[in-house]
């Protein structure tokens, strides 16, 4: 269900509204667009939920509640009738996560978890319609995993199908109205409502992060023309940012990445490849150690990344370090202007800032969540900017380079 908004050729999904944001909010938060929804072929709603495959899903909820601020709304495992894993389901803003780990010795989950250790298997997407979008996808020649069904159960029905992407991660399409009636449940049919198990310490922010901005998908060198391909083909994605040579290279290791987004770019998906370098790239490593393509980090949109980052840092959340060097950069300073608060609080921080034509963003990333070095998040708060932070590159490659050095891998 959604809130239909003329200006945008978008909506404001329910989970959006929920979450008690406007679109102005909304506009400033991920850089939405007008676009011409009519013509869309495969028109996507919004996010649906990032869902993970963890070792521990018990103890990954509770870290992203206390750690994250997430709150947890929902659950499935075998005390409603799920024998293979549990499943919980966590909310901050519109922003849905689903963490799943095996119960069963025969699930499924545990030979992916032995694969890629914890990370992202399924990158879901909220459609008005799903039936439209699987006969856009088989016309365009994409693997369906799931063909369009029906799932019911008190609180209504959802149609879903999904379709495969890089590696083995899915695109799950999700219709949350059918027949014109919106499913009321707390998340899927074979998921219950429940209360979250952490409280918040008094003065905790009432979340620390409100949208998702965009997901970065890491693949193998020589295929992300493939997958950018894939995108416009498959989703009618349109190609937005395109980084290569010294854009985004250091003196040891280099990337190559090209951004798509759909029409409104309330989904964008930075895809990387490796490229030929003196050493081992941050996109090599994470091949590695993820056994495959993946989906590399998560970047979640905030009104106040100082207030954020004091929060995460507080419930032990690391972040890359920046060098001093960074700040004192006459360059930097000349380049930027003025930001919205003084440049000794976000060298504080470690909070990078960038500006284009459109505006600026400030930015950082945190160190990898798991025991591989795979999965990450970056913060990101925009002001008018619908970039990427292309002036950070090189200095959050150097953060990262340090960090690899350290673990052995560079």
């Amino acid at each position: 269900m959604t809130t239909d908004i003329a200006s945008t050729g978008g909506a404001l999904t329910v989970d959006e509204m929920k979450a008690d944001l406007s679109l102005e909010q909304l506009q400033q938060l991920v850089g939405l667009v007008e676009y011409d929804a009519e013509s869309d072929p495969f028109p996507v709603t919004g996010w649906d939920a990032i869902c993970f495959v963890v070792g521990n899903a018990t103890q990954a909820a509770h870290y992203y509640a206390s750690a994250w601020g997430m709150e947890l709304v929902a659950y499935s495992g075998p005390e409603n009738g799920n024998r293979d894993h549990k499943s919980f389901v966590l909310k901050s803003g519109s922003i849905r996560f689903v963490l799943s780990g095996a119960v069963s010795p025969d699930s499924d989950l545990i030979a992916h978890h032995a694969r890629h250790g914890d990370g992202v298997v399924d990158i879901a997407l909220e459609v008005p319609d799903v039936d439209q979008c699987i006969a856009q996808a088989v016309k365009a020649g994409a693997t369906v995993l799931r063909h369009p069904e029906n799932v019911s159960d008190e609180h209504g029905t959802v149609r879903i199908a999904a379709i495969a992407t890089y590696g083995e991660t899915r695109h799950t399409l999700v219709q949350r109205t059918v027949d014109g009636v919106a499913y009321a449940g707390p998340y899927l049919p074979g998921y219950v409502a429940v209360a979250p198990t952490w409280e918040k310490k008094e003065g905790d922010p009432q979340r620390i992060f409100q949208a998702l901005d965009h997901i970065v998908g890491n693949v193998e060198l020589g295929r992300m023309d493939e997958w950018v391909q894939f995108y416009n083909r498959v989703m009618g994605f349109v190609n937005m940012a395109e980084f290569i040579g010294d854009d985004i290279a250091t003196d040891y290791s280099a990337l190559m990445s090209k951004v798509v987004a759909n029409g409104n770019h309330r989904v964008k998906f930075p895809l990387n490849e490796p490229a030929v370098a003196k050493k081992k790239s941050q996109i090599d490593e994470y091949l590695e150690f993820y056994n495959g393509p993946g989906a590399q980090h998560l970047a979640v949109a905030t009104g106040d990344i100082l207030a954020s980052v004091d929060a995460l840092r507080a419930n032990g959340v690391e972040f890359l370090n920046t060098p001093d060097s960074y700040y004192e950069d006459p360059e930097l300073r000349a380049r930027i202007g003025e930001v919205r608060v003084p440049i000794e609080e976000l060298q504080r921080r470690g909070i990078l800032v960038d500006r284009d034509e459109d505006g600026y963003l400030l930015q950082i990333f945190t160190k990898p969540l798991g025991d591989r070095p795979t999965v990450f998040f970056e913060l990101i708060e925009r002001h008018g900017s619908l970039g990427f932070g292309k002036g950070n590159f090189k200095a959050l490659f150097e953060a990262i380079e340090r960090e690899q050095d350290a673990r052995g891998n560079l």
